[in-house]
């Protein structure tokens, strides 16, 4: 209770710009702990180790085997969705520039996720640290307003109170300040690898569908035309 009371004292003795602060803190806490449960919680490094799993349909040409595996995916893997999204355009023969087309769209779309909301962290710490500043020039503000229009007998006691003010205004915007930008910067990291990790593994999916989706589009056209040749020459 002794650690409580101190806080709510120092709180009270900061002066206006405490509660700017506050909302500053309470909202870069609730985006640190929203991103960190979805960056280190949902999200896995070990999007190549998914997409090992396709690597022998994919040269064998079964893609409907393929799509079908990586819908089972989706919901848990990204990768899993750029596969789908190129197997399928590999199987309409769209061609090396069609396959990459899809495949960058859900690229973009994941990379983009793995950047929500973790910019603004650094922008609040910031923002935390002016707002203290803020504070602590207008705690001094008053303490020279004290000294220069105030009775002899309150210039002390408003003198502190206007340095009370600017310590503490300080003191609560660094307090902010500093966990949000230091999260900043892990998340940044961890977004960073998450996002290696998956261009590069839909990298490896892309070739393999970019080499191998013209013989791929043809083996059933030519099986056709073969069972078609044998019954001919039978006839």
């Amino acid at each position: 209770m002794d650690v409580l009371s101190k806080i709510a004292m120092a709180f009270e003795h900061g002066g206006l710009w405490m509660w700017p602060i506050l909302v500053i803190q309470l909202v870069s806490i609730a985006i640190m702990i929203e991103r960190t449960y979805a960056l280190f919680f949902m999200r896995k490094l070990n999007q190549h180790k998914v997409i090992a799993g396709f690597e022998d349909n994919v040269r064998r040409g079964e893609l409907d085997v393929v799509i079908q595996k990586a819908q089972t995916l989706e919901g848990t893997s990204p990768v899993a969705r750029a596969i789908v999204a190129g197997a399928r355009a590999a199987k309409h023969l769209g061609g090396k520039e069609e396959i990459q087309g899809k495949m960058d769209e859900v690229l973009v779309t994941e990379n983009a996720n793995l950047d929500r909301r973790t910019g603004f962290l650094s922008m609040l710490g910031n923002v935390a640290t002016l707002t203290g500043l803020l504070g602590t020039i207008t705690g001094m503000i008053k303490s020279f307003a004290a000294v220069s229009y105030a009775e002899p007998s309150q210039k002390a006691a408003l003198l502190a109170a206007g340095i009370s003010e600017a310590m503490n205004a300080t003191a609560y915007g660094l307090i902010a300040a500093i966990p949000a930008l230091v999260a900043y910067a892990i998340l940044q990291n961890r977004s960073n690898r998450l996002a290696d990790d998956l261009n590069h593994s839909a990298l490896k999916a892309f070739n393999w569908l970019s080499f191998a989706y013209e013989p791929v589009g043809f083996k059933s056209f030519k099986s056709g035309n073969f069972e078609k040749s044998q019954a001919e020459i039978n006839a």
